[in-house]
């Protein structure tokens, strides 16, 4: 019977370490992604792994020190992010996170566009924070036309976020 009781506990508390980490790592997207918004470069900086990957859309792919860059000097311009559907798998000190979003961005002090995009980022757990360390983004279709079946996109430049 304490036999049993220990069990219980033990996978107890692993689940409990598990929902820790995701509930986590969920606030850590959502803070990477408003610290985009807010151009808060000092946070991206420590909420990114040295050897960041960011893919965007278009094929267009950058380093960290080249997000930075481009955010520091306008070239780059989250204006909002919305993210829905997330979805978190964790494996002990690596995660995917995946959802889908709404990224509006302005390159080059161009005018703003809405990416609809279905977005994975990789996270991987370094002591007790999880740091960005890939992501990759594909444009979402978007059904315009029920009444006809049809799917487009609303994506006509080369651009992507």
């Amino acid at each position: 019977m304490k036999k049993l009781l220990v069990i219980a506990l033990l996978i107890n508390a692993f689940f409990a370490n598990a929902q820790t980490d995701e509930a986590k790592l969920t606030t850590t997207i959502k803070e990477f992604h408003q610290a985009l918004v807010k151009n808060n470069t000092v946070s991206i900086n420590q909420q990114t792994d040295k050897a960041l990957s960011y893919g965007h859309s278009n094929g267009w792919v950058e380093t960290k020190t080249e997000m930075i860059k481009n955010l520091e000097t306008g070239y780059t311009s989250y204006k909002s992010i919305k993210e829905d559907s997330l979805q978190i798998t964790i494996n002990e000190n690596l995660a995917n996170a995946r959802f889908v979003g709404d990224y509006e961005v302005s390159l080059n002090g161009g005018n703003a566009v809405v990416y609809h995009l279905k977005v994975l980022e990789v996270w991987v757990k370094k002591g007790k924070r999880w740091l960005l360390f890939a992501r990759q983004a594909v444009k979402r279709r978007i059904e315009t036309d029920k009444m006809k079946g049809k799917e487009k996109t609303n994506h006509n430049n080369a651009n992507g976020a």
